[in-house]
């Protein structure tokens, strides 16, 4: 977190090649007839699943862009338990109307697990800058609305099966799915996966396998008075009491607050990590009534394989999630993004059948070229910080540093390298070996009290 401003300064090894998929065979009648390289009489058909950002923002600029679509959402009242922040760019870049921001959170507070609480945010950011907090469910209904609103197909209907076509076939792929519990079936020319976490589509194309973390968080309504301390003002508990290797949070909403926490490692004990969350912050909800509770999985890092065949996973799906802040919103929306631009580019407007080459060619390098290397320091950073105590207090001590909060802020708010000064990374860097050691004494010193 504190050390993003590194990012670019690091060497990774190259992404791993690609797999082949195995074909499924299941023939049946369909509907739609293509030929290798064009489309006579009509548009390119897509079948976007998942009505989230990421599938949202797909449907967007494939329907926008000439190409015929279809979104997929089984359950648009549903919403995902998600802390809610996005980036500050993405305000003008996604065009989000700030009447769907519920707080501008100007504050930040940094609690340790000896309880060494840091202000991050309130002498560093400018006067216009702040970290929107909205909800998922209001967030989700504006963008499905606008892709709609751009020629999108909507269907509430939940996925049952696809069937896929012989890998060099040219045949199409159909979605089978219940409206009301009534079977029905569609034949498109390609697939973008945007169904989560425990993506079907990318179960179908044989994504591979990666490790989730558990979101658990609730939604509590405090007293007004309660509720004005966290007016502007986000808080994040790190410890082994809230987590073994992520943080907790209390962040403000438009009338309530989310309180919850995550963990890969220890997903069974979700429950036991959420009253310890409770427990820090227990005289700040006390009065409070719990009005919503909310779990979901949640990515920890890219899945082996995004491109199959004309199937393309975003967001979630595809596993582009960052570790040690958790954010996923904005990259989420980015990659559908993305990904649809790639097969309007690909299919000039939708009137050509594009490839898996074209896929990886327009999407999937592009994205890696951009985001790779930031998704791999994250978990270098998580690991080194969020493995133990002692890397916890280290980093809440780093963070109160101006330097830190001002790179961090540019880094987060923009989503573009932070423009730093060579002596200021230089001090940065001592200042993190520094902090280890120190904390890696207090560490040793809290076990002798212990004992």
């Amino acid at each position: 977190m504190a050390a993003l401003t590194l990012t670019h300064n690091l060497l990774f090894a190259p992404t791993p090649p690609l797999k082949t998929l195995k074909p499924r065979q299941k023939p049946k009648p369909h509907n739609l007839t293509i030929t290798a390289t064009s489309i006579s009489g009509r548009k390119l058909r897509a079948a976007v699943i998942g009505g989230g950002p990421a599938g949202s923002s797909a449907a967007e600029v494939l329907a926008a862009g000439g190409v015929e679509t279809f979104l997929f959402e089984r359950s648009p009242s549903t919403a995902k338990p998600c802390g809610g922040a996005i980036p500050l760019c993405m305000i003008d870049e996604f065009s989000i109307p700030l009447h769907l921001v519920d707080r501008h959170v100007t504050r930040m507070k940094i609690i340790s697990p000896s309880n060494l609480t840091v202000d991050f945010g309130s002498r560093t950011l400018k006067s216009h800058e702040f970290i929107p907090m909205l909800r998922r469910e209001v967030l989700d209904s504006f963008l499905r609305s606008r892709a709609q609103s751009n020629g999108a197909h909507f269907i509430t209907g939940l996925v049952t099966d696809i069937e896929v076509p012989d890998f060099c076939s040219s045949k199409p792929y159909v979605i089978h799915h219940t409206i009301n519990n009534r079977k029905q079936s569609l034949a498109v020319d390609l697939i973008v996966g945007a169904d989560g976490a425990n993506s079907r589509v990318a179960k179908i194309i044989d994504a591979g396998n990666y490790s989730c973390a558990i979101a658990f968080q609730e939604r509590i309504k405090l007293p007004d008075e309660k509720m004005e301390y966290y007016h502007d003002l986000a808080e994040m508990y790190v410890g082994n009491d809230v987590s073994p290797d992520f943080y907790a949070w209390v962040f403000p909403k438009c009338d309530h607050v989310a309180v919850g926490t995550g963990t890969v490692c220890a997903r069974q004990n979700i429950k036991v990590y959420q009253r310890g969350i409770r427990e820090r912050v227990r005289e700040k909800i006390k009065g409070g009534k719990v009005i919503k509770v909310e779990a979901h999985p949640i990515p920890e890092h890219p899945r082996p394989r995004r491109v199959r065949g004309r199937v393309a996973l975003v967001g979630d799906a595809a596993g582009y999630v960052t570790k040690c802040s958790g954010e996923g919103i904005y990259f989420a929306a980015k990659s559908g993004r993305m990904c649809g631009e790639a097969i309007v580019k690909a299919s000039e407007g939708g009137e050509k059948m594009i490839s898996e080459e074209d896929l990886k060619r327009e999407y999937l390098r592009e994205w890696d070229r951009k985001y790779v290397n930031t998704f791999r320091f994250l978990d270098l950073l998580q690991k080194v910080f969020y493995g133990s105590d002692v890397g916890r207090e280290a980093l809440v001590e780093l963070c109160g540093d101006e330097y830190v909060q001002r790179m961090t802020f540019d880094s987060y708010l923009y989503k573009k390298l932070a423009t730093g000064d060579r002596w200021g990374d230089v001090k940065l860097v001592l200042n993190t070996f520094g902090s280890l050691m120190r904390c890696k004494v207090l560490g040793r010193e809290m076990e002798a009290l212990k004992l």
